[in-house]
């Protein structure tokens, strides 16, 4: 089990550094660029902001997780407090920035002669603005009911009141139902994306072809560049969900410090990962990563 722990531990830490290392490089591509051109398109800057929440989600994860394991002195209750309100935050930031990158990829790509989804269409930017401004109503409410959990928990731990306790349980089956339904939400918007967009390639591709065209046109590229990154944002956030819903369950099974563990590496996975998926699937990040790969080598033909 220690071997286990340490391995874990290990995973842990490199998913911390390389999630960091992504991110970082995706806001300091995208701030560069705006610094030269003056101005940044509203992909980018969806990317930045996504890059800079996963930055903080990324911290808010790695320290609950050892401070939760090797019981550091600082994380008292009200540290725990001020923790619980950034990982919300953080982590609300982050899922409804990549969903509206999904809806921003659908409404920008997708070609439906809908007179609604056209309308849409015309105002992406404006559309994809005012979604995300309606999802702080959802995160005033979480951050109210994860506040009101954490605050009965201190009182329940200071004093031992068997009624506070049963009322604690209560509130704790709320906050898990409230995690529930504001993860799902933006789930299924991204997931309704994805399968509009696969849609809209299949009506596009059987287009081509009954014109004779041929399926690997450019229109078709983007539209499955967009779908890999939307896929996987789903995949991976299936698994990040499962682990912190695991994690909020608070089951025995967790008393084990590999198991905790473990649930962290799978829900790092989420905001590290995706964010190499995103470098890729993006033309000015990719060149600029492919770039910078080139660097040392260049730098040691030199020497040569």
């Amino acid at each position: 089990m220690a071997l286990l722990t340490i391995i874990l531990s290990s995973l842990l830490m490199i998913q911390f550094v390389l999630g960091n290392f992504a991110n970082g490089f995706i806001a300091l591509v995208n701030c560069t660029d705006w610094v030269k051109r003056q101005k940044l398109s509203c992909t980018d800057r969806i990317l930045t902001a996504l890059a800079v929440s996963r930055i903080g989600l990324l911290w808010v994860l790695v320290l609950n997780s050892y401070a939760t394991v090797f019981n550091l002195a600082f994380y008292n209750t009200e540290a725990r407090l001020i923790m619980h309100i950034v990982w919300v935050v953080s982590n609300h930031f982050s899922l409804w920035l990549a969903t509206s990158l999904s809806i921003l990829y659908l409404l920008m790509i997708a070609n439906f002669s809908n007179r609604c989804f056209l309308h849409l269409k015309w105002k992406a930017k404006r559309v994809v603005l005012m979604i995300f401004l309606g999802t702080l109503i959802i995160l005033v409410c979480h951050i109210a009911v994860s506040s009101i959990e954490e605050a009965m928990a201190m009182n329940v731990y200071d004093r031992n009141i068997t009624w506070e306790t049963n009322m604690l349980d209560k509130v704790h089956i709320s906050s898990v139902t409230v995690f529930i339904l504001v993860n799902f939400i933006p789930f299924t918007m991204s997931l309704t994306a994805v399968l509009l967009l696969i849609f809209s390639m299949w009506k596009h591709v059987k287009k081509m072809q009954l014109n004779g065209k041929g399926s690997q046109d450019l229109s078709t590229k983007i539209h499955v560049r967009a779908m890999h990154t939307v896929i996987s944002f789903l995949l991976l956030f299936v698994i990040f969900f499962v682990s912190q819903i695991t994690s909020l369950l608070n089951s025995s099974t967790l008393q084990s410090i590999s198991v905790r563990t473990l649930c962290q590496v799978l829900g790092l996975m989420y905001p590290s990962s995706h964010s190499f998926i995103l470098i890729f699937g993006n033309k000015k990040l990719r060149q600029a990563f492919l770039s910078l790969l080139w660097q040392p080598r260049c730098w040691l033909n030199k020497r040569k």
